[in-house]
């Protein structure tokens, strides 16, 4: 089959691999109708060292079951499903708790196992990953769907993490699809006053269409003065970072309020950030956030996403083909694409 690897920073390549088996009955072959390219997955394009390469790529797919596990139950070849992310048993302690991340038989894709940027993909623990759609494999809705397996839920998780209601302000920093989603998501909870800052004017007009009330171009200290010169010098009550830099995380401490709660979702790519009194503990914020455990998510999102109620499939903006995908990569790192859907 083609699947996509990445040999060190700026170099990804579609190549042959093997194909995917069973290697135990607990796993499925699933064959990749959709992925994408992640704005994670930029960071590994911009530092990655030739020296941990070869690696495969992708962890966002949709597919068609082609072959199944003899202790995989509830599902059948030929259906369409949905794979979070991570994998997971999604009957262990972790997971019955909504933690599906911290499953101790589960894992990440493209993560010692193969990654979805490709024609087909091996899904450990398939019972407890994936999730059946009720849909045909041309749907409409594929795009929307495909944002089930990380983006949406990601940006649900940092909205819930941060108990968002409509009796809460809320900051968006981050204004890729991550962030766009948490606008959506602290819409939907309730939130009546959302601040997205982003400076891409095509993006944050898509804020604004999932909810944002505001936007903030401003960066640093600047853009720190603008959310507080709109709250009224105190702050939102809540901060989502969709980032994962760390000027991003200091915004965030200086936008929140007091007694507010920083939920953290982008990737961090630092090791040390302000805890200490002036920044976390005198004003009594709490800091939260951490990978989506996008599982717990789904069925809870699904239904909106299949009556139309919500569109998160408009972060999408260029489709590529699967030979294509170096290309997608180029695009996002530039800022030509919000996000790239691959149609293998």
């Amino acid at each position: 089959m083609r699947a996509t690897f990445m040999h060190e920073a700026g170099d990804v390549r579609v190549q042959d691999a093997p194909d995917p088996v069973i290697e135990r009955p607990t796993d499925a072959i699933v064959r990749v109708v959709r992925s994408c390219v992640c704005g994670s997955d930029l960071h590994p394009y911009r530092t990655m060292a030739s020296a941990a390469g070869p690696v495969p790529m992708g962890h966002e797919f949709l597919g068609v079951i082609e072959e199944i596990g003899s202790d995989v139950s509830g599902l059948r070849r030929g259906d369409l499903v949905v794979a979070p992310f991570a994998y997971a048993d999604n009957t262990c302690a972790f997971c019955r708790e909504g933690l599906q991340t911290s499953c101790p038989d589960g894992g990440f894709f493209a993560a010692g196992i193969g990654g979805a940027q490709a024609e087909a993909v091996r899904v450990p623990q398939a019972a407890g990953t994936l999730v059946r759609l009720p849909v045909a494999e041309d749907s409409t809705l594929l795009p929307s769907l495909l944002t089930l397996a990380d983006v949406y839920g990601t940006g649900h998780h940092a909205a819930r993490q941060a108990r968002v209601t409509r009796r809460t302000t809320v900051t968006v920093i981050g204004d890729g699809a991550v962030g766009l989603m948490a606008v959506l998501s602290a819409r939907q909870l309730g939130a009546e006053r959302i601040i997205l800052m982003g400076r891409h004017r095509s993006r944050t007009d898509l804020g604004r269409f999932f909810g944002a009330t505001d936007v903030v171009a401003e960066r640093g200290e600047e853009g720190i003065e603008k959310v507080r010169e709109l709250t009224g010098g105190q702050g939102t009550h809540t901060v989502l970072e969709a980032v994962g830099h760390l000027p991003a995380y200091e915004m965030a401490v200086g936008a929140v309020r007091a007694g507010g709660v920083i939920s953290r979702v982008g990737v961090p790519q630092y090791e040390a950030a302000p805890v200490g009194f002036t920044s976390l503990f005198g004003p009594n914020v709490t800091l939260t956030g951490g990978p989506a455990p996008v599982r717990a998510y789904i069925d809870e999102l699904l239904p909106a996403v299949l009556d139309g109620t919500v569109e998160p499939g408009r972060v999408f903006d260029r489709t590529v083909s699967l030979d294509e995908v170096p290309e997608a990569y180029r695009a996002m790192d530039r800022r030509e694409s919000l996000k790239v859907l691959v149609a293998p």
